[in-house]
């Protein structure tokens, strides 16, 4: 088969590899198509995680191409996609091979098997979506309250949406101008770009906004972010981090959250999120089309990544198309 390998820093090269094969209660998956995440542009910089060689791909949609013992052989040609951790904590995409292969193996167990007629041309986006499915049970949003979304990548769009479909007036706060367009034309009622802030990010969305709000959705991992999110929520408001914060610190006093009574909610991955980011997909209830900006043939998988870091044009979500 066919595979793009992690093979050191900095590198990405599509290689031959052997075909993997399945055991007790494991599939085999044939991908179709995997979207490329900017936590992937980290892992194939070199991290600590994931050592070399590795192969990237936690965003993917694929069939069934062989069924190990136990597992129901009438499952092969089924679409699918699927939980990526596996019960010692592996997970596919990083320590596991992912979908950056024409071929990887994961557990039955995790898999979702997509009904018929469902939107095939958006699946890889099912695993982020179900990320921000689990956040939205975790942040217990208040209907029709106003809460601001920092952060314009995949994640902070997808949280937008959802919060939106509670008639919550969402307010987003980011760094690239095509994106926040998009945000706009999709139902994000206000957004601001943090680059034209002149003083810090707090002053900022208040100078832009006007108010302060009682949730604040972080969807950058970043230090500032976090200080920003405390300096504009109301009292008694909750943050929710819902996005890789890598090494990345904040520092504030504690007394910040006793006085304020605020409530910082961490939700991590996609567990429990499946069948409600699958059931959303195929209701067509949000613009999922429009965070795929670009869909390539794997062949031209270093144009793809150049196009994640390209801060200049209007990318949200890069997909690459196994060739059949």
């Amino acid at each position: 088969m066919k595979a793009l390998v992690n093979t050191g820093p900095g590198r990405l090269e599509l290689l031959e590899m052997p075909r993997p094969t399945t055991g007790p209660g494991e599939v085999l998956i044939r991908t179709r198509s995997v979207g490329i995440c900017a936590t992937e542009l980290e892992m194939i910089a070199g991290w600590e995680r994931t050592g070399f060689p590795a192969i990237p791909g936690h965003e993917w949609f694929g069939e069934v191409a062989a069924c190990g013992p136990e597992v129901p052989a009438d499952w092969v040609g089924r679409a699918c996609v699927g939980e990526n951790v596996w019960p010692d904590g592996r997970e596919v995409g990083f320590e596991l091979p992912g979908g950056y292969a024409e071929f990887f193996v994961t557990k039955a167990a995790n898999l979702h098997l997509l009904p018929e007629g469902f939107p095939f041309e958006v699946a890889p986006l099912m695993e982020p979506l179900a990320v921000c499915v689990r956040g939205m049970k975790r942040v217990r949003a208040d209907y029709e309250s106003p809460v601001l979304v920092l952060g314009d990548g995949p994640i902070g769009m997808l949280m937008a949406w959802l919060l939106a479909r509670l008639k919550s007036p969402v307010l987003m706060v980011g760094g690239r101008p095509g994106r926040l367009r998009i945000a706009r034309e999709t139902g994000i009622r206000e957004t601001a770009d943090f680059h034209s802030f002149p003083g810090t990010q707090a002053e900022g969305i208040m100078a832009a906004f006007g108010r302060k709000f009682p949730t604040v959705v972080d969807a950058t991992g970043a230090g500032d972010a976090m200080h920003a999110a405390m300096d504009v929520l109301e009292r008694a408001g909750r943050i929710l981090m819902v996005s890789s914060a890598g090494l990345d610190e904040a520092r504030f006093l504690w007394t910040k959250i006793l006085w304020g009574e605020i409530e910082i909610i961490g939700s991590n991955a996609s567990e429990g999120g499946w069948p409600g980011a699958i059931r959303l997909a195929g209701s067509h209830e949000l613009p999922l089309d429009r965070l795929v900006t670009h869909r390539l043939p794997v062949e031209r998988f270093a144009e793809g990544l150049d196009l994640l870091r390209d801060e200049s044009i209007a990318v949200l979500k890069v997909v690459l198309d196994w060739a059949r």
